[in-house]
């Protein structure tokens, strides 16, 4: 009877708690939407011009997703001026300017405003939490320690990993070219992805990949960074918004969750062996009469992960800001994306660029035999004016990654360059910002502003760069007057990096090859996804693809 008693009890107890955690659970809910579906109405924003909203729950982002970015933003500075505001998620307003002066200040002020906890969500999943996901005095102090990684000095000790998987990739080239005769059709997008993934692997970790090894095995990094970071979309679904909006939801499994959940697994182990295996390395240096912390120290290896740990044990690093094991381990993925995705989409796009015109190609060719070896040093490749130029005119005309969100964590007021009128007449020579405030920072749109670059901004044209425009002065970018490597104390970290390791692919490529297009160059189109891959229009479910006709060429 007691134990019948007790149940009973124990059934009333859970049916009333469960009741009281629904009704706590639907309040959250509903005073969380609540917050969200007001705020426009709150916003310091909602008196700016801005393009109407077809949607309460996207806004205007299924618009920015439905077409090519470049060509509605160009409308909206056109109709609306260099500052405006579009609608977001539940018509939250973005701030949208071309404005130097106020992106200056944005991207000055990195403490004030910070990556929106959606787009760090999202980089979480992709990326980890290294150096580009964290924030305030964790930045600055990662930064600070990976810095001496990505000096020149460091970067041309590496350009012989770079030449020498350039060499590779145009070997695996020829073999392609052998089986099937001139001009073979080959998918250039999976040759430079698998180039660029076996630099990384030796220059980032001295870990072998073996991704242009032709017998096909693959490394188990190999395998998990291939699912991790396989096909990418902004096209908005509900349900991840929702995980956005509701971190509870973050747990559920999904099919995809798991798959990368052990690619993760995998990559941390392997990780942490290379860390030991790195720090076991510098320890036995020291163990021989050397200090590791000393400057003149020759360590045999000089990936990046060696020299992290080691300028992380360096004596001018206060214990309290010295990086732990996970801090350091989170930095993996981290080199993964950012020495890989971008540089062989950056070389697809100027690949694509020559291939349309002929005439810069065999310029850039002559000038590439110029140079009496097929080994150059980093200097050599910096010496070459025109390859520079082309690289220079594919990054603002390409810039692998189109745009990027801050958020403000305090009340702003940014200033302005360009004054704006507000929907009721008013001049403003500043946009008040209040804390949560999203700001979208264009960097495709000031990289290819006619404002800026004149009327043939959106043509490639490399010859541009003997006389940079003046207004281009005023673009707050951290490399040659654009956006696309950002500004300020948040810039990218391995600029150098990437333009050396593509300039080596395009000398050694050019040298090498004769490339045209496969199909006619409306056929190829950006992807719209957070990297610019290029990609044939009407295979999007094919993901990324540049086919091209390709030769060797005969030096006469």
């Amino acid at each position: 009877m007691l134990d019948i008693r007790v149940l009973a009890h124990l059934k009333v107890f859970s049916t009333v708690y469960l009741q009281v955690a629904g009704a706590v659970l639907a309040a959250y809910v509903a005073w969380k939407l609540g917050r969200i579906i007001a705020a426009p109405c709150r916003s310091s924003l909602r008196n700016l011009p801005a393009p109407p909203s077809p949607s309460w729950l996207y806004g205007n982002l299924k618009e920015l997703t439905a077409a090519e970015a470049r060509p509605l933003h160009e409308s909206w500075v056109e109709q609306y001026g260099h500052t405006l505001t579009y609608k977001g998620l539940f018509n939250a307003n973005v701030l949208y300017t071309v404005d130097t002066r106020a992106l200056n200040h944005i991207l000055s002020h990195s403490a004030d405003y910070w990556k929106p906890p959606a787009a760090r969500y999202g980089l979480s999943t992709v990326v980890g939490k290294g150096l580009v996901f964290v924030e305030g005095d964790q930045h600055r102090q990662q930064r600070r320690v990976m810095n001496p990684a990505f000096g020149p000095a460091q970067i041309r000790e590496l350009t012989d990993v770079f030449v020498l998987k350039a060499i590779e990739l145009a070997d695996y080239w020829k073999d392609l070219i052998s089986e099937t005769g001139e001009p073979a059709r080959v998918e250039v997008i999976e040759g430079l992805s698998k180039m660029t993934l076996d630099v990384i692997g030796l220059a980032g970790f001295n870990y072998e990949f073996d991704a242009l090894n032709v017998d096909g095995k693959t490394s188990e990094l190999h395998a998990a960074f291939r699912v991790i970071f396989g096909k990418a979309t902004n096209a908005p679904s509900v349900f991840s918004f929702l995980r956005f909006l509701f971190p509870p939801l973050r747990f559920i499994p999904t099919p995809s969750g798991r798959r990368a959940n052990r690619a993760k697994a995998i990559m941390r182990n392997v990780g942490l062996q290379l860390i030991r295996e790195k720090r076991a390395d510098i320890t036995g240096s020291a163990s021989h009469g050397e200090k590791a912390d000393e400057k003149h120290v020759d360590l045999e290896s000089r990936d990046l992960l060696t020299l992290l740990i080691k300028a992380n044990a360096g004596l001018d690093i206060p214990e309290n800001q010295r990086l732990s094991d996970e801090d350091i381990l989170a930095q993996v993925p981290t080199f993964l994306v950012a020495g890989h995705e971008t540089t062989s989409n950056a070389t697809a796009w100027a690949l694509y660029s020559l291939a349309v015109a002929p005439e810069i190609q065999e310029k850039l060719r002559e000038e590439a035999y110029s140079l009496p070896t097929e080994n150059p040093t980093m200097d050599e490749l910096q010496e070459l004016p025109y390859l520079d130029a082309v690289v220079r005119e594919t990054l603002r005309l390409h810039a692998p990654i189109p745009s990027t969100l801050r958020m403000a964590v305090k009340d702003d007021l940014i200033p302005l360059n360009t004054p704006f009128t507000d929907v009721h007449g008013q001049v403003h020579d500043a946009i008040k910002i209040d804390k949560g405030t999203t700001i979208d920072v264009p960097i495709l749109q000031l990289n290819t502003s006619k404002v800026i670059w004149g009327e043939d901004a959106h043509e490639f044209k490399p010859d541009r760069w003997e006389h940079t425009p003046e207004a281009a002065q005023h673009v707050p970018g951290v490399w040659s007057n654009m956006m696309t490597f950002l500004g300020g104390p948040r810039s990218c970290i391995g600029f150098r990096f990437a333009l050396v390791e593509m300039k080596a692919l395009l000398f050694t490529l050019i040298r090498t090859f004769e490339f045209e297009l496969a199909l006619p160059k409306e056929e190829i189109v950006r992807q719209r996804a957070a990297i610019q891959r290029p990609i044939v229009r009407g295979e999007m479910e094919k993901g990324s693809q540049l086919p091209m006709l390709i030769k060797v060429h005969k030096r006469v």
